[in-house]
């Protein structure tokens, strides 16, 4: 038995993207070593509608896999292959772009705090151009783990025999929303061979074994190896994202929402999209 200690501590940085939409970028600024095989993890969160009503109209991706987990508020979307709906309060999407997508994200004016995450998933260059796809998953369908001191809602992956519906995703990585009970200790088992990532959102807590750091929301700690991690919750509690997958160590070429593995592969993409050749199925 090991211990994850932190390897590094991240906080976001405010950005302004889409149409005008102000977010926290937790990370996703250029260096994908830390953070391999996610490549952006942003945390949007706002009372007052202008800061996100803007949204995000239509444009492309491909070469990647984006998460969206809204935990309150909705948002409307639609793509080029005539899928359209709504992401409300506890429920995720998850998108494949695979070889091409064009969509546009719209939020909806929301009655309090519109909040939530969307996670970029890089995908390795045998699968860059399969087939897109979407997995729309309801709050209800979120199953629940219940250890000591703390709780899992288990998005993607499978922890102490329960199973999330997001399922077949190729890099089989693990997404959790997981909190820790006020003042409690927890240690949750993880894969040896993943990078570890979490972002905490609500209170803090104090990561780590033998040098706990405490982490606040808005930032990230990016933990070392080992297959176990130690948290420990403030009087309050906490609540973070939870984020693991085994390092593809591939080449990554990225420009905007194309996310390719050498730069001749990124120019041809942003040629097709120009041209309108850039949908393949």
């Amino acid at each position: 038995m090991s211990f994850r200690e932190i390897k590094a501590v991240m906080e976001g940085q405010w950005v302004v993207e889409g149409a005008g939409v102000k977010l926290k970028r937790i990370f996703g600024f250029g260096d994908t070593g830390l953070t391999d095989p996610f490549l952006l993890l942003d945390n949007f969160g706002s009372e007052d509608p202008e800061d996100y009503v803007a949204g995000f109209p239509w444009h492309p991706h491909r070469g990647i896999e984006t998460i969206t987990y809204m935990l309150e508020g909705e948002v409307e979307h639609g793509d080029s292959l005539g899928n359209s709906g709504v992401i409300r309060s506890g429920q995720v999407q998850w998108m494949t772009a695979g070889s091409g997508i064009v969509h546009q994200e719209m939020p909806k004016p929301f009655d309090g705090v519109m909040r939530g995450f969307q996670l970029w998933a890089n995908l390795p260059k045998k699968h860059k151009m399969t087939r897109p796809r979407y997995r729309d998953i309801r709050a209800g369908d979120i199953p629940e783990y219940r250890g000591e001191g703390f709780s899992a809602g288990i998005i993607c992956g499978e922890y102490g025999g329960v199973r999330g519906p997001a399922r077949d995703i190729v890099i089989d990585p693990w997404f959790f929303d997981v909190k820790v009970d006020p003042g409690a200790a927890a240690e949750l088992e993880t894969r040896p061979e993943d990078n570890v990532l979490c972002c905490v959102f609500e209170g803090s807590c104090g990561f780590g074994r033998k040098k706990p750091a405490e982490v606040r929301p808005g930032m990230l700690a990016a933990f070392g190896e080992g297959d176990r991690l130690a948290c420990a919750a403030s009087e309050e509690g906490a609540r973070f994202m939870l984020m693991a997958g085994k390092p593809l160590r591939e080449p990554v070429a990225w420009r905007g929402p194309i996310v390719m593995n050498t730069e001749a592969e990124l120019r041809r993409a942003f040629e097709e999209y120009r041209k309108g050749t850039f949908i393949k199925n």
